[in-house]
């Protein structure tokens, strides 16, 4: 329960429904109480009608009365039941409601670092299955609990009131079923936990396959993902019946000592009667009492197993809110247009590495120049635009924005002003339109910008070959584009929202170099205003670039432009040159 905690401050904010919820349960079981008394005055009275030998016509109309009022009570049960339903299980959709939300913007809090080592389909699982096991705490769970508790306070005062004796008998069985349900519930919070961990196994499973189906059928491995599917599916399945096998230990349990205490009040109830202690009546309203405590107390197995489950649950969803983000955005004034970007003896090294990513890395640009950067796969190119947007936080030196450390500026109304087209383009499926217009208002773009961008990331005559043209639905990750055409719709993308900082991260590695360099020129001209930083392992990328570095193992090892490097005769040449050679084969 200590997990469960957490969800009190959901509880306080909708406090007046669910005190009226409690108010509506005690009224319901009130006149649920009431019923058998009406009808042990029935039995009690139909035996006196036979000793009197009364007319029919008294013995109809005791009957019509007797069942008047039994139906009046069961209507205001049921009325203020459904009432009840209205204000308790509706708080829990409330709750469930604000709980997503509130995973939702913890996930959009947490840095880049978090979800390089978390997985897809545990996240979705998270917020999906975990969510609403909590929610059937809040809601079932609390109510079938309370109404467990006011009904055995009424039920078990009027039993007294008839006979103290027979009530004591009656429920001489409980403390058994209260010590079984103690006992087996440390087991189903443990397995509850072991099932929903390999829940989140199988759904980044299913996940994983589906997103990479084209990989999959591409290499044949239809059989072994099916195979890897069927595993983890028997293993979930296992897991699950283990706990089924658990809680299905209770229902029988429960229901033969509720039979128990039936007989046990037939056979003590008809030796008081024989001795003038109590009346027949009385042990129909005995038996219907029993009956009436039947499924609350059958239902605390399955309440007991809703809250298992939900703290399980709950602990899992806890693990991750009260992860507080490296990265914070603390600071709320404006910033003045970017002007330029410095490091400064950078140092950066991932939490699970053995070295640093980037090692004594320095260097600017300032407004109007292009940047370039080159190096092997894995030299930590893209590890320094992470840092210049500051998805990383640097281990050592500093990054300066117009002279100011990057983590004394505000963080949105920098990211604003920049446009980055990432190494792995994302499409989502949705229109053209609504793709390239991302990242900014819709009511910001225009036909005519759409059109501009479009034009010089060199993909606007592509668009118009679909037939609906900007209306195009694109499939899941824009699989109906070649890699080519999301490449520079991503480039269009970044540029409509006319960013004073272009990063432009090897994103143009599945185009031919005369559309590469098609796109260079027309973004050359059309943002000279920008500061442009250009990543890529193609040396024919940067040669209109006014200053490239070159880095390996994440330090910058050569400097100057295209043409003082090729003259250098070192790193930067020798690339240019293989791939000169590997263009002519």
């Amino acid at each position: 329960m200590k997990s469960l905690s957490y969800l009190n401050k959901y509880l306080f904010k909708y406090k007046w429904r669910l005190l009226l919820g409690v108010v509506f349960i005690i009224i319901s079981n009130y006149f649920g109480v009431e019923m058998p008394k009406v009808v042990k005055g029935a039995v009690n009275d139909f035996l006196k009608t036979l000793d009197a030998n009364m007319a029919f016509q008294d013995v109809l109309m005791l009957s019509l009365k007797l069942a008047g009022m039994y139906m009046l009570l069961s209507l205001g049960k049921g009325f203020f039941l459904f009432l009840t339903r209205q204000m308790i299980i509706v708080v829990s959709r409330y709750i469930e409601y604000d709980l997503k939300n509130e995973v939702y913007a913890q996930y959009q809090k947490l840095n880049f670092a978090f979800y390089k080592k978390s997985r897809t389909g545990d996240l979705m699982n998270r917020i999906s299955e975990d969510v609403t096991q909590v929610r059937m705490y809040l809601g079932p769970g609390l109510m079938y609990t309370i109404n467990l508790a006011v009904l055995f306070v009424l039920a078990i005062v009027t039993m007294l009131q008839i006979n103290v004796s027979l009530t004591l008998l009656v429920l001489a069985p409980l403390p058994v079923m209260s010590f079984l349900i103690y006992w087996v519930s440390s087991k189903m919070n443990r397995l509850s936990k072991i099932k929903q961990e390999e829940q989140s196994n199988l759904s980044t499973i299913v996940q994983e396959s589906f997103s990479g189906i084209r990989v999959i059928k591409a290499y044949l491995r239809e059989l072994e993902t099916r195979r890897k599917f069927d595993a983890s599916a028997d293993e979930y399945k296992r897991k699950n019946m283990r706990l089924v096998m658990v809680n299905s230990l209770f229902m029988p349990t429960i229901i033969f000592l509720i039979g128990l205490s039936t007989l046990l009040t037939i056979y003590y109830g008809g030796l008081l009667t024989y001795d003038k202690e109590i009346t027949p009546g009385d042990i129909v309203a005995f038996v219907f009492y029993v009956n009436m405590l039947t499924w609350p107390f059958a239902s605390v197995g399955w309440v007991t197993s809703i809250i298992q489950r939900a703290a399980a649950s709950q602990a899992r969803i806890n693990e991750f809110l009260k992860i507080v983000p490296k990265i914070k955005n603390e600071e709320k004034g404006s910033l003045d247009d970017l002007d330029e970007i410095r490091f400064e003896g950078v140092h950066f090294q991932f939490d699970d590495a053995d070295k640093p990513a980037i090692q004594d890395l320095s260097f600017s640009v300032r407004r109007g120049e292009t940047l370039g950067i080159v190096g092997r796969t894995g030299s930590g190119k893209s590890t320094i635009l992470n840092l210049m947007t500051r998805q990383l936080e640097v281990t050592q030196g500093s990054i300066t924005i117009n002279g100011k450390d990057i983590r004394k500026v505000n963080l949105d109304a920098y990211r604003s002003r920049v446009g980055v087209v990432p190494q792995d383009v994302f499409l989502f499926s949705d229109t053209i339109r609504n793709n390239v217009a991302f990242g900014v208002d819709t009511e910001e773009a225009t036909d005519e910008d759409l059109i501009k961008v479009c034009k010089t990331a060199h993909v606007y005559h592509n668009i118009m070959d679909f037939k609906e043209g900007f209306e195009t639905i694109l499939g899941e990750r824009g699989v109906n584009l070649s890699g080519g055409q999301k490449q520079r719709l991503s480039i269009a993308r970044a540029l409509l929202r006319r960013p004073q900082l272009l990063l432009l991260d090897d994103c143009l590695s599945a185009v031919d170099t005369e559309t590469e360099d098609v796109i260079l020129r027309s973004i050359d001209e059309d943002y000279k205003h920008c500061m442009n930083v250009i990543v890529s392992h193609r040396v024919s990328s940067l040669r209109m670039a006014d200053k490239i570095i070159v880095i390996e193992h994440g330090q910058k090892i050569e400097e100057g432009t295209h043409e003082e490097l090729i003259a250098a005769g070192g790193v930067y040449a020798e690339m240019h040159h293989k791939q000169l050679v590997s263009e002519s084969v």
